[in-house]
């Protein structure tokens, strides 16, 4: 793996969650194939598990981590090419993304869409311009359009908790105040549709996410059809596509499209976190058996460290590669 900037860049799923889930029953197994090696987390917007779990990911593997709060403690950079920059930019991402290769070995960015501009956010010019500009590896810790280590994360844990070969799984769009991004329900339709699963969307009229991101996959309006027999009910709000951005109607209108153990029944909870309690997920859902949202938090460390294990080992010279080889996840 040169970099995991989306899933396209996995090329054996099965594979990669397997190694993810041996990763998991001996997080130090690997721990001198980072050793002397860097991990430079860059942050355009907030972050708790995805800053928390990639850094401990990097440290298991025995990186050092350094991490950059750009909006605060950096110069505001420019993205766009032959651009004059008279006004608030500061530094170019041509040099910016040159110079932190050479403190790192590898660039983990965080940058979110503006909402605002759709043929930009799916430009994805920040996640693109570091690949494009940068001389070591980059990873994807959230960008405009996607989010594939949430979505690796995700795809571990219905493989771990799943009771059925092909298990039945729903992703359900639910009410929120404000406009958000379309990027984990992309990955996580991504994700699915490479899965050996039973797969269908559900939301309201007016929130149909891309042609692109949906394809073949089944889209029912009826959120109580839908959830019929679930297996796994995967839980996220995103703002309408067509009207970009746009909250087409207030929480209150669609509140019954708040998921409860009625609606749930014997389905397993599933959320990325953070969620608004009583307008995404009622209390009872979120507090009970059925809820593996700490599961599936847990697992954000093991997306990161295979994808920085793999990483690693594409770059790691041959005698290194030679001794990995003869290393046990049960040493």
């Amino acid at each position: 793996m040169k970099k995991y900037t989306s899933l396209d860049d996995i090329t054996d799923l099965k594979e990669l969650i397997a190694e993810a889930r041996e990763l998991k029953k001996n997080p130090y197994a690997f721990e001198e194939l980072g050793k002397r090696k860097r991990l430079v987390m860059l942050f355009f917007n907030s972050s708790l598990r995805t800053r928390l779990s990639t850094e401990k990911a990097a440290c298991n593997l025995g990186m050092d981590v350094t991490v950059m709060n750009f909006n605060s403690d950096a110069w505001k950079l420019e993205f766009e090419d032959g651009t004059v920059m008279d006004a608030d930019t500061s530094e170019h991402i041509k040099e910016a993304a040159k110079v932190i290769s050479q403190y790192g070995d590898v660039i983990a960015v965080r940058a979110f869409p503006t909402l605002t501009d759709k043929a930009k956010d799916e430009s994805e010019y920040v996640i693109s311009n570091f690949v494009k500009y940068a001389s070591v590896p980059v990873v994807n810790m959230e960008s405009a359009t996607a989010h594939p280590l949430q979505a690796l994360a995700d795809a571990i844990t219905i493989t771990e908790l799943s009771q059925k070969k092909k298990p039945k799984v729903v992703l359900s769009w639910a009410p929120h105040p404000k406009a958000l991004p379309h990027a984990v329900a992309n990955s996580f339709i991504g994700m699915m549709q490479k899965m050996d699963v039973e797969f269908t969307v559900t939301h309201p009229e007016g929130y149909e996410l891309s042609d692109t991101t949906i394809q073949d996959t089944s889209v029912e309006y009826n959120q109580d059809k839908a959830l019929e027999d679930a297996d796994f009910v995967y839980v996220k709000n995103w703002s309408s596509y067509k009207d970009y951005g746009k909250v087409s109607a207030t929480p209150e209108t669609h509140k019954d499209w708040t998921i409860t153990p009625k609606k749930l029944g014997s389905a397993k909870f599933m959320h990325c976190l953070p969620v608004r309690r009583n307008v995404i997920v009622a209390d009872e859902v979120l507090d009970g058996e059925n809820s593996i949202v700490i599961e599936q938090a847990n697992n954000r460390t093991f997306s990161a460290q295979v994808v920085l294990k793999k990483i690693l080992e594409n770059a790691s010279p041959q005698s290194l590669k030679d001794e990995l080889k003869t290393t046990s996840y049960e040493n």
